[in-house]
């Protein structure tokens, strides 16, 4: 990594709405960091930028770059050590930024929740990124970062070298974006394609030493110890556990997981059941996958009264083969907004200011395998939770 670049994060989506909000949180915290924004529209951009000078912050400077230009891509990689992009969906706008981030000798961090976008980086980058040492890190946000942060912090409370099953339990309440609702009915249009993604992510990484990974059978069941139901969520989370499991040697030499959403009341998780079921129905369909496009457009988002009265919860039971027993509970505000733009910020930051401690491995990366406790302790310092229960 060049150690001359102009800056050490270039928020690309500035003026997006998720985008808005990194910008605010950087303008708030990033301290002596340098830092810039960039979008398609300088006009929209100096409104972004006047908002952070009134937050506190040194207003930042201004990069005018589109996905569909890649020479503005490229220009704009070379000027800093990370970009961190919220511009999405991802499988539509995302690959070009990698690729220029790739070629440039600079590292990489989004939002995305997408499965087909994470298999599409890894199969077209993963190679030239670890060549290079440079570090592409997808699923900086609420996917994926309690999910597989916590995972690890799970596992370090566990003996080394046993077996370990681990088993996650999610609580969330807030709005959902126009990004994200783009996100999800784009997946559910093609299922098999998404199951193919899911494997790519999970078994692109060869397991050394006989270790093996692999998931918990992924029923919907009663846990007495989290008091609520287990409903399998079919989201990226899972899979980038997994990739992490395979990345870090120390998850021992056998890991299982499950990843639930925890529902307190058996009709409550048989109406999502059938709800997911439907939506995923529909949006198999040209016509009416129209129709559930047209419900949110991709800047929407819920309103600051949303946002302030949002949560997330992440409870994780772990066993070793020897019987040890862990509890451990991840926590923060409203996850997918005020949570992710912190969680993206706090990922570009470490990468960009802590990256002589990080771990030497590069290529496509989870947080876990990227930046691991490091990464954990800035965003306990940002308000978020890691906590042993028991």
């Amino acid at each position: 990594m060049a150690s001359d670049r102009t800056f050490d994060v270039v928020l690309f989506g500035a003026t997006g709405f998720t985008g808005g909000l990194a910008a605010d949180y950087l303008a708030k915290h990033a301290g002596s960091a340098r830092w810039a924004i960039a979008g398609r529209s300088l006009a929209k951009l100096s409104a972004v930028r006047e908002r952070a000078r009134s937050l506190g912050g040194a207003p930042p400077e201004m990069i005018e770059a589109d996905v569909a230009d890649p020479a503005s891509l490229a220009k704009m990689a070379a000027q800093t050590r990370v970009v961190m992009t919220t511009v999405g969906p991802y499988v539509r706008y995302g690959e070009p930024l990698v690729r220029a981030c790739v070629a440039a000798g600079t590292d990489y961090v989004d939002i995305t929740g997408e499965p087909a976008f994470v298999a599409d980086i890894i199969t077209k980058h993963d190679a030239a990124a670890r060549e290079a040492r440079v570090r592409i890190v997808p699923c900086c946000g609420f996917d994926s970062i309690p999910h597989d942060l916590g995972a690890q912090f799970a596992v370090e409370q566990l003996p080394a070298n046993e077996a370990i099953s681990l088993r996650a339990f999610v609580r969330a309440g807030g709005g959902v974006s126009g990004g994200t609702w783009h996100s999800a009915i784009g997946a559910f249009s093609n299922v098999s394609e998404t199951s193919g993604a899911v494997r790519t992510i999970v078994e692109s990484v060869p397991l050394r030493d006989k270790r093996s990974v692999e998931m918990l059978p992924m029923a919907m069941h009663r846990e007495a110890i989290v008091n609520a139901w287990g409903v399998p969520m079919p989201t990226i989370d899972p899979a980038i556990v997994l990739r992490s499991a395979r990345q870090i040697d120390a998850y021992g030499p056998s890991f299982r997981y499950g990843h639930f959403a925890k529902v307190k009341k058996l009709a409550t998780a048989l109406a999502g059941i059938a709800a997911i079921g439907a939506i995923a129905g529909l949006a198999r369909n040209e016509t009416a996958r129209a129709k559930l496009l047209e419900l949110r457009s991709p800047g929407d988002g819920p309103t600051e009264e949303q946002r302030r009265r949002g949560f997330f919860e992440v409870d994780f039971l772990g066993e070793s083969a020897s019987g040890k027993r862990t509890r451990v509970l991840v926590a923060g505000g409203e996850p997918g907004y005020h949570e992710t733009s912190k969680m993206i910020s706090e990922s570009a930051l470490c990468l960009a200011l802590d990256r002589d401690a990080l771990p030497p491995r590069y290529g496509v990366l989870t947080t876990a395998a990227a930046m691991g406790p490091i990464l954990r302790n800035r965003l306990i310092r940002a308000g978020m939770r890691f906590e042993v229960r028991s």
